[in-house]
């Protein structure tokens, strides 16, 4: 499939998505977020990819944010249907993915591209990476679910004010408050998600899947986490990963993972 934003490098079962408009700073546009839909679509249906790295392009930026071009002049109404149509076809969808999904956040990750890094499963940030959400000095709030995510990963005070001050967040502030899991040397980058995304790959990735849903199930309103657990943990028992993974263990072998 031909993309027209983005890249796509598939190695030892971990695909790379890169996103490609390095003259707009990789900013998110409706085009790129239909060419991220449909990659993380196939790429989910591939059972030959185990983990997902998604990065940008240069060594300046993640996603510096929204394409502002395209909705400084919408409606109430359009601006309403941006969101919505935006959480469901990337967002929302690459949070509940069952193939897990590293953000590596290479410069800044402002607006959308914030949001877009809030919605991979967890993040690894380079040294020179910036992190905020701006929107208010804009006149308009994150619509992407950025005040959702980001008081569920660093709290709701710290929420309110990176999201008040419209101010951004260095590598190691957004590491000490929680919004990323590691920060490294940006030549390092993908180095080390690829290291981390091997270990992933070691393990079941069926159980993988049914962990992401019951972690996001927590903050689902109208769902019960523990519920969730429970069910998931009790069909586990059913696969044939559980029975490899049983099996090894006894007989003090490594575990042969199929997914099934």
């Amino acid at each position: 499939m031909n993309y027209e934003n983005i890249l796509i490098a598939t190695e030892n079962n971990i695909a790379t998505v890169t996103i490609n408009r390095p003259t707009k700073l990789n900013a998110l546009n409706v085009a790129t977020i239909s060419d991220l839909n449909k990659a993380f679509k196939t790429l989910a249906a591939n059972d030959e990819v185990r983990v997902i790295i998604l990065t940008g392009s240069g060594e300046k930026a993640f996603v510096a944010g929204a394409d502002i071009s395209e909705f400084a002049h919408f409606s109430i109404a359009e601006g309403a249907q941006l969101a919505a149509e935006g959480q469901e076809k990337l967002f929302d969808f690459i949070e509940n993915l069952k193939t897990p999904v590293i953000a590596a956040v290479n410069g800044f990750a402002l607006g959308g591209g914030l949001e877009l890094a809030m919605a991979c499963h967890f993040r690894v940030a380079s040294e020179n990476a910036k992190m905020g959400l701006p929107e208010v000095s804009l006149g308009v709030i994150p619509g992407y679910g950025g005040t959702q995510r980001l008081p569920q990963l660093i709290g709701k005070g710290r929420a309110m004010e990176m999201i008040m001050t419209a101010g951004m967040a260095s590598a190691q502030d957004a590491y000490r408050i929680g919004l990323v899991n590691h920060v490294v040397p940006e030549t390092e980058l993908l180095d080390y998600c690829i290291s981390v995304a091997n270990k992933i790959i070691k393990n079941s990735p069926y159980a993988i899947g049914k962990a992401i849903k019951a972690v996001n199930a927590n903050f689902k309103e109208g769902k019960n986490g523990y519920e969730t657990e429970i069910k998931a943990f009790g069909q586990c028992f059913g696969t044939e990963d559980f029975k490899e993974g049983t099996t090894a263990f006894l007989e003090k072998r490594k575990a042969v993972f199929t997914g099934k």
